[in-house]
């Protein structure tokens, strides 16, 4: 009888200190997160307003580069320092980290530079849940690691106003293949929490209508072969996802080379950005690409119906995102990578005729993220809580698909190996399969 009343009181106790910490991140995230969303649609519109905008990127780029400088470089690691200190925890997240990234993000997209905001969402949120598990262990004893993964979903949820894609994709981008069941509920409360406070505080989400009824069918051949064609829609996605990974790496390698001091390579880099955007891509394709004052540009919404992007939209996108976050400046990769998907999936859709554009769109969108951050899952929740619960069986199809075939491109470079992309398990543990499942 003791061992139970033990067991009951501990995992209380365990339940309340979640509640607690998802308390906490929920207001500081969650309000971060709406003032982030609030300077960031500022900054893209101030940029859009005038065309001399784009030529200020390089003054931008080089305070965004003097700032992590001055402050420290390991900052500047961004989403990776994030993982590894998850994976093995040194020295903690530097408490700048959250103030440093928004501020950066915010300077490259008022210059317009083509870049996302998930990596200052994943930032900000281990940032402020770092500086939490530092002042509240004496009173919550808060392991540092499972406090930084709600952090991680709080950021992801409440920007991006995913709160169950957010708490699976915390957990999920860890490691290749595996998912420590013990993190999701701590994951779930502060990302729901996050999500809900920054909407109640302002802070607005886009969704995007996709009509699944077009995809309805009482015969099972009918469908069976629709699922075939998610699939190779899904294998496209993957091939793109790697050539933008590995693109991203390498791209980035070079700069690092050829120009070693990080002041100069963000300002040429800059300078490449703009003269990309101003006379080989267009300017359609600078920022986050969500929104535009032009109504015949080309954006994520504008993907969703016939006509509304391009052959090589996705092309574009991909060089442009490569050439911006690859010379230093700050922002994130999944943004864009929404773009790149939803482009490829409206391009294939026109040229084939054979899936109906929004879902086509709708699809890609997914597909390619879940292949780039190896995050299937949380890639096909993230469907279900933007386009509907209907015909999850094809996100399912797509998302895991273009993951297969990727074969281990990552965004993120020091994502743990995990288990191998056919489920056989390799020689390494979860980072957190030391900790007792609950």
């Amino acid at each position: 009888m003791n061992t139970r009343r033990d067991f009951i009181i501990e995992h209380a106790l365990l339940l309340l200190r979640w509640l607690l910490t998802s308390a906490l991140l929920s207001v500081t995230v969650g309000s971060a997160s709406a003032l982030f969303l609030w300077l960031l649609d500022l900054a893209t519109k101030t940029q859009q307003s005038s065309p001399y905008w784009l030529w200020s990127l390089p003054f931008w780029g080089a305070i965004s580069a003097w700032l992590y400088l001055s402050s420290g470089r390991e900052a500047g690691q961004g989403n990776n320092l994030v993982i590894a200190e998850i994976q093995h925890p040194m020295k903690g997240l530097p408490w700048f980290m959250a103030p440093l990234i928004v501020l950066a993000t915010i300077l490259t997209h008022l210059g317009g530079g083509s870049a996302g905001r998930e990596g200052t969402a994943v930032q900000m949120g281990a940032g402020l849940a770092g500086i939490w598990a530092r002042w509240t262990k004496p009173w919550l004893g808060e392991d540092y690691r499972e406090i930084l993964l709600m952090g991680v979903a709080a950021g992801f949820g409440g920007v991006f106003g995913t709160p169950v894609a957010g708490a699976i994709f915390a957990a999920e981008v860890l490691s290749v293949g595996r998912l420590p069941t013990s993190a999701i509920l701590p994951c779930l409360l502060a990302s729901c929490g996050a999500d809900f406070v920054c909407t109640t505080v302002g802070g607005t989400h886009l969704h995007y209508p996709v009509d699944w009824a077009e995809l309805n069918s009482s015969g099972w051949l009918h469908r069976l072969g629709i699922v075939g064609l998610i699939i190779l829609l899904g294998a496209v996605a993957g091939l793109v996802a790697k050539g933008f990974s590995e693109g991203l790496h390498l791209a980035g390698h070079w700069y690092a080379r050829f120009l070693p001091d990080p002041i100069r390579r963000i300002t040429i880099g800059s300078l490449v950005v703009v003269f990309v955007a101003e006379f080989v891509v267009g300017r359609d394709y600078l920022g986050l690409g969500t929104t535009n004052l032009n109504p015949h540009a080309v954006t994520i919404g504008s993907c969703f119906r016939a006509g509304g992007a391009h052959d090589w939209s996705w092309l574009c996108k991909l060089l442009l995102t490569i050439l911006t976050l690859a010379c230093g400046l700050k922002g994130g990769e999944v943004t864009p990578l929404f773009f790149i998907g939803a482009a490829l999936g409206n391009v294939l859709a026109v040229k084939t005729g054979l899936l109906p554009v929004d879902v086509a769109a709708a699809l890609g969108f997914v597909a390619v993220f879940s292949a780039a951050t190896n995050a299937p899952l949380a890639s096909s929740v993230l469907a279900i809580e933007l386009f509907g619960p209907d015909r999850i069986e094809y996100v399912f199809a797509a998302c895991f698909s273009a993951w297969l075939v990727a074969g281990g491109s990552s965004i993120y470079s020091t994502q743990h190996p995990g288990w191998g992309k056919m489920l056989k398990e390799n020689a390494g543990n979860h980072p957190l399969d030391t900790k007792t499942s609950t």
